[in-house]
């Protein structure tokens, strides 16, 4: 089956600069970058998705960035709330008081939860189920393999898995993963990357016209 009759025409023809959203998705307080996708049931509350980054079904962020040409599938979590532990009961009519009309809500632990941002960098992949804790910041090529839990920080172009999750190789060896980093060919304007494609899916081609080595040569 090819992706075509997989998804069908809105798949493969229907992106654009303007985000596409495949309703029903819920976004609070958030920014979409241009040529970005929403699945079904997609939830954003306080972030931001950089361009041509792409969330599936059920992914949920809070408080969370993601650079460009992230990658998220389906049933992801990054940034989940955190309840306050420390006091006599962790539930949260302490500070949604008001729904249960038990008084005034507790602003100060939504604050609390803003300033545990997830960070996430430019060309992450994030797998089927993955969880992402306040806090964390992953770099840029990074990938979380599916049902991670990631509580460390994660570095760039690091293939991370498990409970917790814990590095299991990198992507590419340290050197390369540099030159290709080097490039910031995330910010390549659109025309570029058509015109680029085909070095995109070779990598020495890529290296070769892109990434020269003396990019990382010390003076």
């Amino acid at each position: 089956m090819t992706y075509y009759e997989a998804y069908g025409p809105d798949r493969t023809h229907g992106l654009g600069p303007d985000p596409t959203l495949h309703d029903p998705v819920s976004i609070t307080e958030s920014e979409l970058g241009a040529w970005t996708e929403l699945h079904q049931h997609a939830r954003l509350h306080e972030s931001t998705i950089g361009d041509y980054t792409y969330l599936m079904e059920r992914v949920q962020l809070d408080y969370t960035t993601i650079g460009k040409f992230g990658s998220v599938a389906a049933d992801a979590r990054l940034g989940p709330t955190n309840h306050p532990i420390d006091r006599p009961t962790a539930h949260h009519f302490t500070y949604r008081a008001g729904a249960y009309d038990l008084g005034d809500d507790d602003e100060s632990i939504f604050e609390w939860r803003a300033d545990q941002p997830v960070e996430v960098g430019h060309d992450v992949w994030i797998g089927h189920g993955a969880i992402v804790l306040p806090g964390v910041t992953i770099g840029n090529g990074a990938v979380v393999g599916a049902g991670a839990v990631v509580a460390e920080d994660v570095d760039p172009y690091t293939v991370v898995a498990g409970v917790p999750a814990e590095p299991i190789r990198r992507r590419f060896p340290e050197a390369v993963a540099a030159r290709i980093e080097a490039t910031e060919w995330w910010h390549w304007d659109h025309a570029t990357l058509a015109d680029r494609l085909d070095a995109f899916r070779d990598l020495e081609t890529f290296l070769d016209r892109y990434a020269p080595e003396k990019i990382n040569q010390s003076v």
